[in-house]
């Protein structure tokens, strides 16, 4: 995948740290041919620029137990948008909101301790949010693939 104003090293950096977010200025430099202060430089750049925007440890909440993973549809009037997402970004469950075309305007993403409390998040908050026209909730059984970040 090409991106404007990436060269080939900045796109291998990338690489790297999305394998590997903890790897150290050093091994990345001696992977992709620059000195440990230039590996320093280029990163820092990038996070200027806004290409890199975080560092993070990712959960797998299925390897938790008792943890339900669930992936929201909700289709809404488009004039209550704005407060559905203010809703949303509010409450701990909720860790992913996407704007989508077609039908959903929302798709959301929620993780829960277990039942008791993805039943109170679904009774509480979803049923609750106003101008709600539909909604679906899938439940995460297992997850085949997931990749994160983006793939150059």
């Amino acid at each position: 995948m090409f991106l404007s104003g990436l060269d080939e090293t900045d796109q291998q950096i990338i690489n790297l740290l999305i394998k590997n977010a903890r790897m150290s200025y050093s091994d990345i430099g001696e992977a992709v041919g620059l000195s440990r202060v230039a590996v320093k430089a280029r990163i820092s750049a990038l996070e200027d620029r806004g290409i890199i925007e975080e560092y993070t440890t990712i959960i797998n909440p299925q390897k938790i137990s008792g943890a339900i993973s669930c992936y929201f549809e909700l289709e809404m009037e488009p004039g209550r948008f704005a407060e559905v997402v203010d809703i949303l970004n509010q409450n701990d469950l909720v860790t992913q909101i996407y704007q989508v075309s077609g039908r959903s305007k929302l798709h959301v993403h929620a993780v829960a301790a277990g039942n008791e409390e993805i039943e109170k998040f679904l009774n509480r908050v979803i049923y609750a949010l106003p101008g709600v026209r539909e909604m679906s909730c899938n439940v995460i059984l297992s997850r085949i693939k997931d990749i994160k970040g983006l793939r150059l």
